[in-house]
């Protein structure tokens, strides 16, 4: 009999991670940078890290055990705009489902594309990955989620495939940003280039990278259409919505107001994100808002609409902790005064480089990271300060730093658990993270391997391509 790897639940491999965080900060040194505070044109401060003051606690501060237990309550509260937001989700598409919306929409799109899944994978995954490159949209796309997982198992495909175009969609749109605020707007201005420089070349290789995530995507969902134990999620538990059906509703005019509803929430947690500084309280008032207006539509009881919505709601409780786990590794090395060392510490070997390798380097390192720091714009107040200077020595541009730092933060945010987005993302498909690794980091590496090619050619002609 062959011996076959067991992939443990999402939960049991975040708490394991859990327990590995709090023993790294018994044997990793402790110590910090200085920061300083930068405001913004918007007026928000930020801390940003000092370059060259780095310094090892003089005294360590030892977790215990119970200090570990505390932080799991202590992760949930910090993540609760992102835990509370998926809940209403669920709620909200519940009810939505209840008017019979979702169904008709996804009926009609099985007449359009139901023989044409090659267009529907590229269709979502360039779509998700201008929007995310161009206005950094990642958790709006948690909605989209159970539609795509229905709409997919009527093509007979799988929740992986619907879960891979959102994912890839929004972590090559991260990775490639042409002028996301949250990434490429802070990373420039922390390493003093001029704002949304160089976005022609970003815009030139988006498409290449999209082709490579559309060929991986499509490659599995035509395997899985042809032979379904190819599945990688196969037997596994996924939220229960019963056989897809053999005939669809109709798309009446009902249906067509709650579908124009829903894009004008969407629309307006764009504009509120854009130029209101709204985050997911107020995205989360606006699905709450479209609720209530689908009700009225769809003419459903307040008694069915409040039944639906807390049926969704608690089917996205496991989502909720996984959300909340997944937060606490970064917490528990925040607590252990053990980030900025790890920071420091893979920093140093670059000033040794050649530029080429140097800048791969940064890549690693930011890939690295992105586990320790799942925050794009968090990660940049951390690494920029650093990145730029080393890169000023070893004679690699302050612009293609920036890129280092965008094509790590954005292909690592498909595959590192620490990711709020991510978590939530698989929680609601039903997809667990090991199914998910297994499909995505391959891809992740493919990914990798383009962005170190274009960094090579970045370095080696920089001098020649305007913004550089």
């Amino acid at each position: 009999m062959g011996f076959r790897l067991r992939v443990p639940h999402t939960l049991t491999l975040l708490s394991v991670m859990i327990v590995i965080a709090l023993a790294m900060t018994w044997v990793v040194p402790q110590g910090n940078f200085e920061r300083e505070t930068r405001v913004t044109e918007e007026g928000q401060e930020l801390q940003v890290v000092v370059p060259g003051t780095f310094e090892l606690a003089e005294a360590r501060e030892t977790l215990t055990p119970w200090d570990m237990f505390v932080a799991v309550p202590r992760a949930m509260a910090a993540a609760q705009d992102i835990i509370f937001f998926v809940l209403i989700i669920g709620g909200v598409l519940a009810v939505v489902r209840a008017t019979g919306t979702v169904d008709a929409l996804i009926g009609r799109l099985l007449e359009r594309f139901g023989d044409k899944p090659g267009t529907l994978i590229f269709m979502v995954i360039f779509f998700f990955s201008l929007a995310s490159g161009s206005i950094g949209t990642a958790g709006e796309y948690i909605p989209f989620v159970l539609i795509l997982v229905a709409l997919c198992r009527a093509m007979r495909l799988d929740a992986m495939t619907a879960v891979a175009v959102t994912i890839c969609g929004y972590g090559i749109g991260y990775g490639v940003a042409i002028f996301n605020p949250f990434t490429v707007v802070i990373a420039q201005s922390i390493a003093e280039v001029p704002i949304y420089s160089a976005a022609w070349f970003r815009a030139a290789i988006l498409v290449p990278f999209v082709l490579i995530g559309v060929h991986h995507v499509y490659r599995y969902a035509m395997q899985v259409q042809a032979d379904p134990n190819r599945s990688l999620v196969k037997g596994l538990e996924v939220p229960d919505q019963g056989e897809p059906p053999t005939e669809y509703p109709a798309l009446d005019i009902r249906h067509r107001l709650i579908l124009g509803l829903f894009l004008a929430t969407i629309a307006l947690t764009v504009w509120g994100i854009a130029t209101q500084g709204w985050w997911l309280s107020e995205m989360g008032a606006a699905f709450l808002v479209f609720a209530v207006a689908s009700m009225v539509v769809g003419r459903l009881g307040a008694d069915q609409a409040a039944e639906r919505f807390i049926q969704g709601a608690m089917e996205l409780v496991p989502t909720a902790l996984l959300v909340g786990f997944a937060r606490c590794i970064a917490l528990i090395m925040e607590d252990g005064q053990i980030l900025d060392t790890i920071v420091h510490g893979l920093s140093q070997p670059l000033s040794h480089l050649w530029p080429q390798f140097s800048a791969v380097g940064m890549l690693v390192i930011q890939s690295i990271l992105n586990l320790f720091i799942p925050s794009g714009s968090g990660q940049a107040f951390v690494t920029m300060p650093l990145m730029a200077p080393v890169g000023d020595l070893v004679g690699v541009s302050r612009q293609v730093a920036v890129l280092a730092y965008q094509f790590g933060d954005g292909f690592a945010n498909m595959i590192v658990p620490t990711n709020a987005v991510l978590m939530g993302i698989l929680g609601i498909a039903g997809v667990s993270y090991g199914a998910w690794f297994k499909f995505a980091f391959p891809l992740f590496l493919k990914l990798l391997a383009a962005a170190a090619v274009v960094l090579v050619i970045a370095v080696t002609f920089g001098a020649a391509f305007p913004g550089f």
